[in-house]
């Protein structure tokens, strides 16, 4: 592992100590032990999310039906069959499971929005090109899980042209993002959305990747302003900038493989502030860090189990993405 020499900014000290005392103030919270098998329930900061639980499904393959179908807080469970065209992005209501029925449905030309939500899991959907606008919103929600989606758009047109492919925003607090297939983007997986946005996202944006298939996505895997990341077990390939901590952010970067990728986790990018990381049992494949400042997280409040690098390239290509549950 090489590691580069820290950019320099100007006019920052005043902003570090703000920001590293408001962290200081902010309680991290104890989650219960581990919620179990992942396939059947989530692991990391989203255990506890239970969706619809053993609501009756109710299997929809129109846009107008879906709509339907997933608003509202009461317990529900959402069966998406077949492949939906939208523009923009539907709102899922709190208490939904939303699960797409064998390899191929889902939506293209938009996506999903959680806000102002509490537990809520979307499984098992391929979303793709989702213009002008995230695959997957979540926004001032709770009790997340996202598990075994295709999530993809294409690198044909500006990094703009579409948005991210899950980002988790003002607050949001308690996911898990597993065992998902992120393919040909741009900007993968933003969470906190502003480096002026300290006062309300302080203390949440606690996120989990692990075992995800980051395939072709340009940067953002992920970029963590404020909040609490792990992620571990991912394969990441062709990335120019992947893991990016930032504002005081904490990243604990565990047991990954990189491929053709620049630079595999940077703290000291694009925000006057620079964020912490904390790296063991990576396979760096030649990629270089910027670590200017090392992490304090290291051991997340959760039972899981970290398998070693050397097996992370068969795992995530046999079971990420949609059809493997």
């Amino acid at each position: 592992m090489r590691t580069r020499p820290p950019h320099t900014h100007t006019q920052r000290t005043a902003t570090v100590a703000a920001v590293a005392a408001a962290l200081a103030t902010a309680t991290v919270l104890a989650l219960p032990g581990s919620a179990g098998a992942a396939d059947s329930s989530p692991v990391g900061f989203g255990a506890g999310t239970t969706g619809g639980g053993s609501a009756s499904a109710t299997t929809v393959s129109t846009l107008a039906a879906f709509k339907t179908a997933v608003t509202g807080s009461t317990a529900k469970v959402v069966k998406v069959s077949g492949l939906i065209s939208l523009s923009g992005q539907v709102d899922i209501g709190s208490n939904t499971t939303v699960l797409g029925v064998g390899s191929s449905s889902g939506f293209t030309g938009g996506g999903l929005r959680l806000k102002n939500a509490t537990n809520v899991i979307v499984r098992n959907l391929n979303i793709s090109k989702a213009v002008g606008t995230d695959a997957i919103t979540v926004q001032k929600s709770t009790k997340v899980w996202l598990d075994h989606n295709t999530l993809s758009s294409d690198r044909d047109h500006d990094k703009d042209y579409y948005d991210g492919l899950v980002d988790i925003t003002h607050a949001s607090d308690y996911v898990t993002v597993s065992w998902n297939v992120f393919k040909d983007h741009y900007k993968g997986s933003l969470v906190g959305h502003s480096d002026n946005n300290a006062s309300e996202d302080t203390g949440h944006l606690r996120v989990t990747y692990h075992h995800n298939w980051f395939d072709n996505v340009n940067s953002r895997i992920p970029s963590l302003r404020f909040g609490t990341g792990h992620f571990y077990d991912n394969y990441v390939v062709g990335a120019e900038t992947a893991v990016h901590s930032r504002m005081g952010a904490q990243m604990f970067v565990e047991n990954n493989v990189f491929r053709d990728t620049e630079v595999a986790v940077t703290t000291n990018r694009d925000s006057d502030v620079d964020g912490y990381a904390n790296l063991s049992g990576n396979d760096l494949g030649g990629a270089a860090t910027e670590i200017s400042q090392v992490g304090t997280f290291t051991s997340p409040p959760y039972g899981y189990t970290a398998e070693p690098a050397s097996s992370v390239v068969a795992s995530v290509t046999a079971g990420a993405g949609t059809g493997k549950l």
